[in-house]
């Protein structure tokens, strides 16, 4: 049997690469199963829903192999799995789904009803998500595997653009969906909320959509600098004017045609006295503010419903101030929850192997070390214009 290393979450503000078992074709449960592949893992990416756990924002619990953003070659099949074979290249969608139950036949695979037993909705690596294991490691099982991997059509085109490729298992998808159920379409204006990957994922996919102008609003000036340099308009919501405003001085008018919450639960207020303070409502009721009527939003940003580390008692249950008369009034509509990816990557992998999408430019991918996960971790969690993408057997550099 060989060996494996992983990236393990110990406590608040802390991960460790240790050595975890090598993995096998079980399911969380302990039960021997034949559609499973075992990878090893070629890419796997940081993200800022793993940063929600390792800063104690969740009830994960210590121990836990992160990792849900998953690149890798299929090195052991099992018996029952009949269109992957040893040697291929794939891309894992960060939700696990059986493709069987109703959800997953509709394409609902973020809430599949089968992979979790405490609730609907399964992924690698994240707390509650029904226990199984991380590929933040340098190998890592896949269940259901004809159905949940895209296969690669040509492997040294595929590691040609692996940059880009690895952005297929979660913030690509994810941003994507986020500006999809904003009715983001040709000429239309688009306000995204948050400057780090999944924002700049939705900015990159608005683009893609045909908006006429992106405009990407954050409190990083780095992130802000490096969302101009890839061409999108940005906001400052660490300045007192308001985003309104900041808004009419590039458009004209305070309002944009579709808006994405690429931010989430541990949103801060805007300005510079309330950039220092969470508020973890304020992305929505912003959105509403600057959305114009009969808008869509799309909502991508993650929100829990246990928050330990939250600001007050209602947010510590997930229970936000979230001005919904006003999104009433303006007859709005709000689309959240899980990406559900398998909707997505087939079309998004072509974008990117005929050069219509250049993502990897676009959320500034550094690869790393597996060793060098912790130190990424650090970086990410201080505000680097970057994403990190962990090479686990040093292969791509």
């Amino acid at each position: 049997m060989s060996g494996n290393r992983g990236v393990v979450y110990v406590g608040p503000g802390k991960v460790e690469v240790q050595n975890i078992p090598f993995p096998e074709l079980v399911n969380p449960q302990g039960r021997k199963i034949g559609h499973g592949v075992i990878l090893k893992v070629l890419s796997t990416n940081i993200c800022g829903s793993d940063q929600h756990m390792v800063r104690g924002r969740t009830t994960a619990p210590a121990g836990l192999v992160l990792g849900h953003e998953i690149t890798g070659e299929v090195v052991e099949v099992g018996a029952d799995v009949e269109t992957m074979k040893v040697g291929d290249l794939v891309s894992v969608p960060f939700n696990v789904a059986c493709g069987r139950c109703r959800t997953c036949i509709e394409q609902n695979t973020g809430v599949c009803l089968s992979v979790n037993p405490s609730r609907a909705g399964g992924a690698y690596g994240y707390v509650d998500m029904g226990g199984w294991i991380g590929g933040q490691a340098e190998y890592v099982m896949v269940p259901y595997a004809d159905f949940n991997l895209l296969k690669f059509p040509d492997r040294d085109q595929a590691l040609a653009k692996i940059k880009d490729l690895t952005c297929l298992s979660d913030i690509l998808p994810t941003g994507y969906h986020g500006a999809v159920m904003a009715g983001v379409g040709p000429g239309k204006t688009v306000y995204v909320a948050g400057a780090g990957p999944v924002g700049m994922a939705a900015a990159a996919s608005a683009r893609l959509l045909g908006a006429a102008v992106v405009i990407v609003g954050d409190m990083n000036e780095a992130r802000l600098a490096h969302a101009r340099a890839v061409g999108f308009e940005t906001v400052d919501l660490s300045q007192d004017a308001t985003l309104g405003e900041q808004i009419a001085a590039i458009l004209g008018t305070p309002e944009v045609d579709c808006a994405v919450d690429a931010v989430g639960f541990e949103a801060r207020g805007h300005g510079h006295s309330g950039s220092q303070h969470e508020a973890p409502a304020t992305v929505l009721n912003s959105l509403m503010e600057v959305t114009k009527v009969a808008g869509k939003i799309g909502i991508p940003g993650l929100y829990v419903t246990d928050d330990p580390g939250a600001v007050d008692e209602a947010a510590k249950r997930g229970s936000l101030s979230v001005r919904f008369g006003l999104g009433w009034a303006k007859a709005h509509s709000f689309h959240t929850g899980q990406t559900p990816v398998m909707r997505y990557n087939h079309q998004l992998m072509q974008a990117i192997l005929w050069n219509r999408i250049n993502i990897a430019d676009v959320v500034n991918v550094e690869l790393i070390s597996l060793d060098d996960a912790p130190k990424g971790y650090a970086q990410f969690d201080a505000g680097v214009a970057k994403k990190y993408v962990i090479d686990p057997h040093n292969q791509l550099r």
